[in-house]
């Protein structure tokens, strides 16, 4: 999904978390610390509400809520711990995860070569059903059945994801500098910056649902982008087959597909308009 981290050296300052503990007894072996944005609706995003599902992130800053958090929650159950949330800039979660500041990135990001020469991953926990694109309800794009129909237009995606990279599949497409968030996209594609942005089904849903001025676009089979929509649990590199990491997987596994697929069905239901 999300695409390549930046070195832990260069981006060190884009750390801005807070977890929903203290630091003194953020190394606790009873905490299970997870890294995310808090920005990327439906699989996580911050508000100023509690609700049964959210994890208050402290500081004042409110609270992180959305898939990720049910799936995170799930996980720390099943390993016997307390569940601390840290909001991490996207490009600062893998020096997080280095300095072990954070114990497990859950962020909607998927395992490629790239990012497991730092990273060790834990199989999927989700898969969607395929990049789309997202464009004004009534436009001409609506009626687009091949990501060539985008050809010569202006497309932009997030900054770092797969979401920027796969425009470049669409030929001779005008390909607009991305954005750091994704509720900027959207943003942009509202103010005509753009026909187009691209997106996971889950995400483009719940985009679609919080402003129904934008409608979603499908490809045909063949037509469509050449992407994984795979995601997985970043932990430690190195680790793989260690304790610590097949802790987390074994806690992974006990979660059932169809629980899965019913908390991505309420985080898209739940997920605030605008993110």
């Amino acid at each position: 999904m999300k695409k390549a981290l930046l070195s832990a050296g260069a981006l060190a300052l884009l750390l801005t978390g807070c977890s929903s503990s203290s630091d003194a007894s953020s190394n606790s072996n009873d905490q299970f610390k997870v890294g995310m944005e808090c920005g990327y609706a439906p699989f996580n995003w911050q508000t100023s509400s509690e609700t049964e599902t959210s994890v208050d992130l402290g500081s004042g800053m409110g609270y992180c809520d959305g898939y990720d958090i049910m799936m995170a929650k799930d996980i720390a159950d099943n390993m016997g711990k307390e569940l601390v949330v840290k909001k991490i800039a996207w490009d600062g979660l893998q020096p997080a995860l280095e300095s072990g500041e954070i114990d497990a990135i859950i962020a909607g990001m998927t395992a490629n070569e790239e990012r497991e020469e730092g990273i060790d991953f834990t199989t999927p926990y989700y898969e969607s059903d395929g990049m789309v694109m997202i464009v004004k309800k009534g436009s001409e794009e609506e009626k687009a059945t091949s990501i060539q129909d985008f050809a010569g237009k202006k497309v932009i995606g997030q900054k770092n994801t797969n979401y920027d990279d796969v425009i470049d599949q669409i030929e001779n497409v005008d390909h607009v500098t991305p954005k750091a968030t994704y509720p900027e996209l959207v943003v942009a594609l509202q103010n005509g910056d753009a026909v187009g942005i691209t997106a996971e089904m889950p995400v483009a849903e719940g985009v679609v649902a919080s402003n129904p001025d934008l409608t979603i676009v499908k490809f045909e089979d063949g037509k469509g982008f050449d992407v994984d929509t795979t995601v997985s649990i970043g932990l430690k590199n190195n680790t793989k087959g260690t304790e610590s990491f097949d802790s987390v997987q074994d806690a992974l596994d006990k979660i059932s597909k169809d629980t899965r697929n019913d908390y991505m069905k309420k985080a898209v239901e739940t997920a605030p308009a605008g993110e």
